[in-house]
């Protein structure tokens, strides 16, 4: 039956109401919408002044079923939070702190700048932020989002304004947030400054965890003298009637602690893309949980330690989160129960809690040991009560290899390479610096009484490292299992060397002793790099005294060491002509032509060019290469009965004629020499020392490319490949050096800056420190402070053989640095 024409009308109408009136039906569904998204947290937050006895037993969390209880249960609260206003009008409201019209996001609205965002009335008070239909009598309250000191407000975003022109406020409050838009930024800036002055005024909320925290470490002071007896029944009473202290098998829908609401800083180091606080908790909790059943935990227990790293707000949730689940487990003893232990005692030996985590922490060791003495869990409380007195922080979290030696609560073996002795097995602990091995290692290698001082280094093919005397091995070899990880690293394995870090006195060196056969193995370091300016009749001499300490007399039947590990490979390559230069293209169009056709035939003949030529100088490397070392056997022919002791002082004889030997070399590039402020050009130094050839400034021209060498009496300028200096200067003359910026060496002269860039900044201030400081001189101004004639405090003191560590103004050294 057709529906008569006025029913039609009807329905057309009401259809066309339900269209236009979507739009503004949306703030309200929302706001329905926000309530329901308002679940219930695993434990309801305190005000810290509304904290009373816990009389009140608190349940595990579990989330309710229906959606309407979840409602009930969030408007309950905003009632009990928020003052309900009158009919009055909303202008009128005397609790108003701020008051106007904002935009606010309504469903991505933002990202499609062809709808507009809804306008508000929007009222701050000192509970919460309102929002109404508008400022007229009787307007309907159409959200509320409650302030609490967990709650954050982001500041505008030039980048958003630029996109969309419109200036943003955003309030995060437990669930959901508001964005809220003007187009005027006084504007943005008055909301964003009230809102925050008052979460700043609100008093910090507690979780339950807290307050059940607070009580069990009050409990023997708030007990009377005669009731000290009953002290124990007391605690387990509130063990037994609280849950949220004891093991659950059951999910955690909230974190143990409070967090601060909104979204997490995407800075944050790592490669992984992180959500808030509050989630990476509950999300670590269900990763804690999967432990109990995990056949190999160590990759899961070292993916918990590294989110801790990256996120150090964590780590007090994650020590509660351990502790509730090693408290009264279903299986104590067990697999999954040794596996919370496992990781608390990594979590120990990498992070230290809060002081109020750190008590609670102890008091349950204590009590695990009480309840179970001589068990597992008990060995286990007692390691990490010694561990957590020595943790100061970490730099890594534990390599595979610690958290297997952690779990067995031993030690772990680290090996050292000598130059010229047999690798040093030393046994470490999550705790052990490098000075302290390299302490050991001077007694074991009987270096105690050497003027000279020493050091660990991290050390590759490319690169070497110095590692600085407070540096955690720990991390050092958590480092090493990276890089052997990581694809692109083209480098070898890394590897821990011990060496010579600084030259007090060469000369007096025993020949048959250790520390003369480190010196010989560096010094033929610095002939293979390159860093010993000598002839090469002189470099061929120098193989041939190699391979004589290394085999003796000449055999053919010895072995040959590669000709790379004899003689500097750059003087070979030094041969060969130079590549053939083509002028760069200027013209457009010849551009366009050349790209052309080098991808077509053309192309492909200059490739094979290429490959011939390539295949020409390989050649040539290998005849010069044969002829070098047909050289070098000659001369290892004539040196016929020497024996080793004797080819070693031979060595170290020849390279010490170069004036630089015993000093550490730095490539740097001189950016600029620039007169000092405040000094009269002109007037002669009653310092002066050896100044050869003076220095030019490089401004206005390419920086030139020198060494700089420090040593124990001098630092010295050469030329890359020149024996003698271009410059000299003794300490005396040195008023001030410092770093102007992370690439930048500054080093003051009497009446010059030298200015310096180099990527080894931290490395040269450093070894300079070094230098006076064990010569017992007075330590060199920071930059920032003008220099002092007149020192006011004793010179420091260093121990001897050893280097000391980072200056508290200096940056830690980069892996990439490499002195010699």
């Amino acid at each position: 039956m057709p529906f008569p024409g006025g029913l039609w009308w009807l329905l057309c109408c009401r259809r066309g109401f339900t269209l236009l009136r979507r739009d503004y039906g949306e703030a309200e569904r929302e706001a329905d919408g926000e309530a329901e998204e308002e679940e219930e947290a695993s434990f309801e937050l305190r005000a810290q002044g509304d904290q009373g006895s816990l009389e009140v037993s608190l349940s595990q969390p579990t989330r309710s079923s229906s959606g309407s209880e979840r409602s009930l249960l969030v408007a309950e609260e905003m009632r009990s939070l928020i003052v309900e206003k009158g009919p009055g009008p909303v202008e009128d409201d005397p609790d108003a702190l701020v008051k106007g019209w904002l935009q606010r996001e309504m469903r991505g609205c933002m990202k499609n700048p062809w709808i507009r965002p809804r306008k508000y009335w929007f009222v701050l008070t000192p509970d919460s932020l309102d929002y109404y239909s508008s400022n007229e009598k009787g307007a309907r309250r159409l959200g509320s989002l409650v302030l609490t000191s967990l709650c954050s407000v982001l500041w505008p975003d030039k980048q958003l304004y630029k996109e969309t022109g419109y200036w943003s406020v955003t309030v995060f409050g437990r669930k959901h947030c508001y964005r809220l838009y003007t187009e005027h930024l006084n504007e943005a800036v008055r909301w964003v400054c009230a809102v925050q002055k008052v979460i700043d005024s609100k008093a910090p909320v507690q979780t339950p965890t807290q307050l059940l925290m607070r009580d069990v470490e009050l409990l023997p002071l708030l007990c009377p003298p005669q009731e000290h007896r009953d002290s124990p029944e007391v605690l387990e009473q509130i063990y037994r009637c609280n849950p949220i202290l004891r093991y659950t098998s059951g999910p955690l829908y909230a974190p143990l602690l409070p967090f601060p609401y909104g979204s997490l800083d995407q800075s944050a180091p790592g490669p992984c893309s992180y959500t808030t606080l509050r989630d990476e908790a509950v999300k670590l909790f269900n990763s804690l949980q999967q432990l109990e059943s995990e056949r190999d935990p160590v990759p899961l227990m070292q993916g918990v330690l590294q989110t801790c790293l990256d996120l150090p707000p964590l780590v007090d949730e994650i020590y509660c989160q351990l502790v509730k689940q090693t408290t009264e487990p279903p299986a104590p003893g067990g697999q999954g129960d040794l596996h919370y232990w496992q990781l608390l005692t990594c979590m120990s030996c990498t992070f230290l809690p809060s002081p109020p985590v750190l008590r609670f922490l102890r008091f349950h060791l204590d009590r695990t040991e009480s309840h179970f003495p001589a068990s597992e869990m008990a060995k286990y409380a007692c390691f990490i009560r010694e561990a957590l007195e020595k943790t100061k922080g970490r730099e890594c979290v534990p390599s595979l290899e610690e958290i297997l030696v952690l779990m067995q609560r031993q030690e772990m073996i680290c090996t050292v390479h000598c130059p010229g002795v047999p690798a040093c097995s030393v046994a470490i602990s999550s705790h052990t610096t490098a000075e302290e091995v390299a302490q050991e290692l001077v007694s074991r290698l009987g270096l105690s009484q050497s003027p000279n001082l020493f050091a660990l280094y991290e050390q590759s093919r490319r690169r070497e490292q110095p590692v600085g005397s407070a540096t955690l091995l720990a991390d050092v070899l958590t480092r090493f299992e990276n890089l052997a990880g990581d694809d692109r690293e083209q480098d070898p394995p890394c590897r821990l060397c011990f060496k010579h870090y600084g030259f007090l006195d060469t000369d007096n060196v025993p020949r048959d002793s250790l520390e003369f056969a480190l010196l010989f193995e560096q010094a033929h370091e610095m002939v293979l790099r390159g860093y010993v300016p000598t002839s090469e009749e002189t470099l061929q001499t120098l193989a041939a005294l190699r391979l004589q300490s290394l085999n003796s007399d000449f055999s053919t039947h010895a072995p040959f060491p590669r000709l790379e590990e004899l003689f500097p490979p750059h003087v070979l390559h030094a041969r060969l002509p130079p590549p053939p230069h083509q002028p760069p293209t200027k013209c457009r169009g010849a551009r366009l032509r050349a790209g052309l056709l080098a991808g077509g035939l053309w192309g492909q003949a200059l490739a094979k060019q290429r490959a011939e030529r390539d295949q020409r100088l390989r050649g040539r490397l290998r005849e010069e290469g044969a002829s070098t070392m047909a050289a070098i056997v000659e001369k290892w022919k004539l040196l016929q009965g020497m024996g080793r002791p004797e080819a070693m002082a031979a060595y170290v004889a020849l390279v010490r004629e170069w004036p630089g030997f015993g000093s550490t070399l730095f490539d740097v590039d001189l950016h600029a020499v620039r007169p000092r402020l405040g000094v009269v050009q002109g007037q002669p130094s009653q310092r002066a020392t050896l100044t050869p050839v003076s220095l030019q400034s490089p401004v206005g021209s390419a920086p030139q490319r020198l060494w700089l060498s420090i040593g124990a009496k001098a630092v010295s300028l050469y030329k890359p490949g020149e024996p003698e200096p271009l410059d000299s200067f003794c300490y005396g003359r040195i008023s001030s050096f410092g770093a102007s910026d992370s690439s930048t060496f500054r080093l003051s002269v009497e009446d010059r800056d030298l200015l310096f860039e180099t990527s080894q900044v931290d490395e040269i201030a450093q070894l300079l420190n070094t230098y006076l400081a064990s010569a017992g001189a007075q330590r060199l101004p920071r930059p920032q402070e003008p220099p002092t004639s007149h020192p006011t405090s004793e010179p420091t003191v260093l121990p001897q053989g050893l280097c000391p560590g980072a200056r508290p103004w200096q940056h830690r050294p980069s892996v990439g640095s490499s002195p010699r």
